[in-house]
């Protein structure tokens, strides 16, 4: 299958044994820790199965088929060439599609797709933390009941110091991601050979006949099973937004080389530890351990899992900025935590909800097997909306025929509505609340993409064309006071209602007028050469138009620069002004959007950061005037 990166001009990382290290850490820490509860969820959770060998095989082999087909043909080797620049992920995708008018209503389906993705997986940033480092702390009962009371203040503790340390970055903490990753994944296959070689007739499960033998023998209850099994294949869409920081090489080695068989020796090893001695399903993985390694192991399966929420907390930082450059989430304050790494971000907004989002969902459903029930609807549908949004991409970006299309995407469609059907079983457990959340976040980025639009259009409408209030000013040959003043427009077409304004009360100007407009890119970074779109209009007024893509956060005084390293005679920094409209929403407007969401979008406006810290803008050169806009 062609990538497209050739296409689009971008670029991968070169493949390195760093990069390769560093991809366990990252990328693989979600799907890396599933050991310690997939079998579990399978045997003892709320809809657990007979601990029967027929059974033990039949959902090993289920277990195998996902991995392989799953992670292995979809995400790794199919999924990971759908790169926009280099770029991976959901929103990136979505950019990829073809914008022509041809496509444009089904386009507009298959973005709300995105979004309804992008939202669960916020959703499961919420839960692979809580159910993650429960789920390794848990392991502390195996080694004695008295540990139990102390579940869940350890595990809380835990998520709270997880959270608080992320103002300072992962930078350093990342560097030792990889290495004690690569311990986790050698312990993993250590453990699991030793008891596969006590019951080598496990390894019989790789025959499909298996995983056909247990539907044809449990009917209805096999399928509610295969609600927990998906558990097994978590963090394939976290390996896809993680495609631009390592490449797709250096992900296809980890992969193929480490995780992957280690992760299977682990899964077989807990099924001969399941063929051998039934009563351990209460916690078949810490049953694997020696009595003497069980603290220690508790302490390698906490870090391990925090390595891994801590990959899913830096990708939901990462899908917000993107959700703010293509307009579908409100600006927030972005915090880089890394000179030398652009994508090392921080948001506290962000963090905040996460944290007592993670800690009440831990206090509120109490222990990893109810947790388990919500954590699968997120997992399976965003994978079903990842296949739909990639067969579109594959047919009309990349020009595919159909036959080679189709085949494998039905394939993957296939596995995806079965995970997703089986979840769907488990909705009253726990999965309505990963459809709570994703609904109101879809609500959320929907009304303000809606609303920006709505303004927009207004702005566009109600606009005075540059040239005209240029040749009418002419006639009246306002003054002119020294410096720059830089007036910030939403559309780059028009007169700002903020020089308007201006004029109409001040009767004057800057030498130099620079009217600015930024605007997302459906790529993830723009060159610099391409960065700025630079008009002269006369009588010393520019209009200058800066594309940022959208892995990339808006920096005015450093637009201001390179324009003047372009040539544009403007004022230094010292001597710049940056006038901004200060808009008050009313809600009483002909726009077409239903009340609630006006209002919605209201509160949501009150509450964004301000364009002055988002921008980058000196607040002691900004001046705001207040305008009232009927929507």
């Amino acid at each position: 299958m062609k990538s497209p990166r050739a296409a689009h001009g971008g670029h991968a990382p070169k493949p390195t044994a760093a990069l390769t290290l560093a991809a366990l850490g990252v990328v693989f820490g979600d799907i890396g820790t599933s050991p310690l509860y997939a079998i579990k969820e399978c045997f003892h959770g709320i809809h657990a199965i007979a601990v029967t060998p027929d059974n033990i095989l039949g959902v090993l082999s289920l277990i195998f088929w996902s991995l392989t087909m799953v992670i292995t043909v979809k995400y790794v080797l199919f999924i990971t060439a759908a790169d926009n620049r280099g770029e991976g992920g959901i929103f990136a995708l979505i950019e990829l599609l073809p914008k022509d008018a041809g496509h444009r209503h089904v386009r507009t389906v298959l973005a709300f797709l995105g979004l309804c993705g992008a939202a669960l997986l916020y959703g499961d940033g919420i839960i692979t933390p809580a159910i993650s480092v429960l789920s390794a702390v848990e392991g502390l009962t195996v080694a004695t009941d008295a540990a139990a009371p102390l579940v869940m203040p350890i595990t809380c503790l835990i998520l709270f110091g997880l959270f608080a340390v992320q103002r300072r970055g992962t930078a350093g903490i990342g560097k030792v991601f990889g290495p004690v990753m690569l311990v986790w994944f050698g312990v993993l296959a250590v453990l699991g050979l030793k008891e596969i070689l006590l019951a080598p007739q496990v390894l019989s499960a790789v025959n499909p006949i298996h995983a056909f033998k247990f539907f044809l023998e449990n009917h209805l209850h096999g399928v509610v099973v295969l609600g927990s099994v998906v558990l097994c294949i978590t963090g394939g869409e976290a390996l896809y937004a993680d495609l631009g920081h390592f490449g797709r090489r250096p992900i296809q080695r980890s992969w193929l080389l480490v995780v992957f068989p280690c992760l299977l020796l682990n899964y077989f090893g807990q099924g001969a530890g399941l063929l051998l001695d039934p009563s351990i399903a209460p916690n078949p993985f810490y049953s694997l351990v020696p009595d003497t390694l069980l603290y220690p192991m508790a302490a390698l399966s906490t870090a391990a899992t925090v390595i891994a929420s801590q990959a899913l907390i830096s990708g939901v930082f990462s899908l917000t900025r993107q959700a703010i450059q293509l307009g579908v989430c409100p600006r927030l304050r972005i915090v880089h935590t890394s000179s030398d790494m652009e994508g090392q971000i921080y948001i506290p907004e962000v963090n905040f909800a996460l944290m007592w989002a993670c800690i009440g969902l831990t206090l509120a459903f109490g222990e990893s097997s109810r947790l388990a029930a919500a954590y699968g609807i997120a997992v399976t549908a965003t994978m079903g909306i990842t296949s739909i949004l990639y067969f579109f991409v594959a047919r009309w970006t990349w020009k595919q025929p159909l036959y080679r299309v189709l085949p494998p995407v039905l394939i993957f469609l296939a596995f995806d509505l079965a995970y997703f059907g089986s979840n769907l079983l488990k909705v009253a457990d726990g999965g309505w609340f990963t459809l709570l959340i994703a609904g109101l976040i879809v609500l959320a980025m929907a009304t303000w993409k809606d609303g920006r639009a709505a303004l927009r259009r207004l702005s566009v409408a109600t606009a005075v064309p540059l040239r005209l209030f240029l040749s009418e000013i002419s006639t009246k040959n306002p003054i002119r006071v020294p410096g720059t003043a830089v007036f910030m427009s939403l559309s780059p077409q028009g007169t700002p209602v903020t020089l308007l304004h201006h004029y109409k009360h001040n009767k004057v100007f800057h030498d130099k007028v620079v009217i600015l407009s930024v605007t997302a890119s459906d790529v993830p970074t723009v060159p610099e050469a391409d960065r700025l779109d630079i008009q002269d209009m006369g009588q010393g007024f520019y209009r200058i138009v800066a594309r940022y893509g959208f892995m990339e956060t808006p920096d005015v005084p450093a637009v201001m620069a390179q324009a003047r390293s372009l040539g544009v005679p403007i004022a230094p920094p010292a001597d710049t002004t940056y006038f901004l409209g200060r808009e008050s929403l009313l809600t009483t407007g002909k726009a077409k959007m239903a009340g609630f969401r006006k209002s919605l979008f209201a509160l949501m406006s009150r509450n964004a950061r301000p364009a002055t810290a988002y921008f980058g803008l000196p607040p002691g050169r900004v001046v705001e005037l207040g305008v009232q806009v009927e929507l």
